[in-house]
This record gives C-alpha cells, sequence and structure tokens, in this order.
C-alpha cells in the first residue's frame, strides 16, 4: 500500500493520527511525519504496521480502549450486542476479546510481553507439577467464557484453575481461581479498569497486574479486600490462592523490563 493509498483509507475511515498510531502501535508524532510527507522513507516495519492498522479487518466494529474502529458487516449489530458467535465468525487472523457483548481488538503480543508472561507462567507450571496441588496452569491464547453466558469471552496472559470441570470443550467456562495480565500501551485501560471490574465480579479469587514499562506489579486479592497491593519486583510476591507456598521470583522479568 502506497502513502497515497494510505492516506485515502484514513479519509474513507475518518480516522485521527492517534487512532490510527493506537491502532498500528506507531508512535503519534512517527504517524504525523509519514502522513505528512516530513519523512519520505520509513523503515518497512513501520510501513507495514501502518498498513495493517488500515487494511479492512472484515468490516467488524472493534475497540481499541474504547476506540471505535471499523463497522460492520452485519445489520443492525453494534457494540454491546455481539455474541459468542460472532467471536468465534471473527477471522482467524484477527484476534480478539468479546467483554459485555462489546468487540476489542487484539493485536498479536510482542516478543517480551511472551517471554515475561511465559517466566510466570514457567514458575507456576512447575510448582503445581512438583507440589501435586489440584490445580492447572494455562497461558494465553486460551477461551476463558468468563461470565457463563455468551457476551464474554477473554484470554488471560496466564491463568489457575482449581476445578477442572470449568474445562470443557478446550476452553474454561466461568472464573478461573488466578488471573495474571501482562500490560501493553494497547491494553493498559483494559486491564486496569475493565477486567479488573469483570475479574472480580466474575469470582475470580486473584488478579495481578504486571506493568512492564513502570517494573510494578499490582495485585489484587479480592477474598481479603487486598487492593492494588503495588510490589517493585525486586522481592519474591507470594500467590495469595496457594498460601504463599508459590512464590514468584521476577529477576529475569526485571531485566527485561530493563531491556524495554
Amino acid at each position: 500500500m502506497t502513502l497515497e493509498e494510505m492516506r485515502q483509507k484514513k479519509q474513507q475511515k475518518g480516522y485521527s493520527y492517534a487512532q490510527i498510531s493506537e491502532l498500528s502501535g506507531v508512535p503519534l508524532g512517527t504517524v504525523q511525519k509519514i502522513f505528512s510527507g516530513e519523512t519520505a522513507h520509513p523503515r518497512f516495519a513501520t510501513h507495514m504496521a501502518l498498513e495493517r492498522a488500515l487494511k479492512d479487518s472484515d468490516d467488524r466494529m472493534l475497540l481499541r480502549d474504547g476506540a471505535v474502529y471499523s463497522c460492520g458487516s452485519q445489520p443492525g449489530k453494534k457494540q454491546g450486542e455481539y455474541t459468542i458467535e460472532d467471536y468465534f465468525a471473527t477471522p482467524e487472523e484477527i484476534r480478539v476479546e468479546l467483554i459485555d457483548g462489546v468487540l476489542y481488538d487484539m493485536a498479536a503480543p510482542t516478543f517480551d510481553h511472551q517471554k515475561i508472561a511465559g517466566e510466570v507462567y514457567r514458575q507456576v507450571a512447575n510448582y503445581i507439577l512438583d507440589s501435586q496441588v489440584a490445580c492447572e496452569a494455562g497461558i494465553a491464547p486460551i477461551d476463558v467464557q468468563l461470565d457463563c453466558d455468551d457476551r464474554t469471552m477473554v484470554q488471560p496472559d496466564v491463568l489457575i484453575l482449581c476445578n477442572s470441570e470449568k474445562i470443557l470443550n478446550g476452553r474454561v467456562f466461568g472464573a478461573p481461581d488466578f488471573v495474571l495480565e501482562v500490560v501493553s500501551p494497547s491494553t493498559k485501560r483494559r486491564d486496569y479498569f475493565k477486567k479488573l471490574e469483570k475479574y472480580e465480579h466474575a469470582g475470580v479469587r486473584e488478579y495481578w497486574i504486571l506493568d512492564p514499562h513502570k517494573k510494578q506489579l499490582y495485585v489484587f486479592f479480592f477474598e481479603e479486600d487486598i487492593y492494588a497491593r503495588m510490589h517493585d519486583m525486586t522481592q519474591p510476591v507470594p500467590v495469595h490462592i496457594c498460601e504463599g507456598a508459590l512464590q514468584i521470583y521476577f529477576d529475569h522479568i526485571l531485566k527485561w523490563c530493563e531491556e524495554l
């Protein structure tokens, strides 16, 4: 897609530079310089990110942190009215979450994001195997039908499930016991606010938000009214649902955070 074609797409969709920046992950100033012609030869990766952001995504209405990016192929349906059926009808190359009938776009996770989530998962999985507790560990993408209805399907980065009867047809039906989300720029509002509320009300017992850019971990243990206890990750942090027998160490994660 040429620059002129991207300008036409921008005009057709009515996107602002800020929306394109959010959707593509390209800094706002860079987007403005490219579209104004000030940057005549952007990096290939930057060009491809902008092109992906401007391509039609099956004409589905998706949200990224509340901003609408394309609108709907299904007459009469709008955000808030989508169901599990629509979730599964989304093309495979488009990763989404469904929360209260709203489809949210999920860009593919970065390599750093997956390293961090994978390290937490490794420690959790090793603990479960070594201690033989009656729980299971999972790492995204795993479909979680959080409210047991047809209006919400999320994909937590890491989860612990201590009731195997909730695993139905390869996905989790109901609330996990523990959830960790690794914050990325495109998901931070959802992780800090929307999902916090959803996880608590659905019955998740413990929720961790790991923000690699701030190098902070926020712990919510709803059973004991522990809200937003902040850790700088320089010391191991206990998992409350395991009564402290499982502690997560962040030595590698902090090093990776420094490299971001």
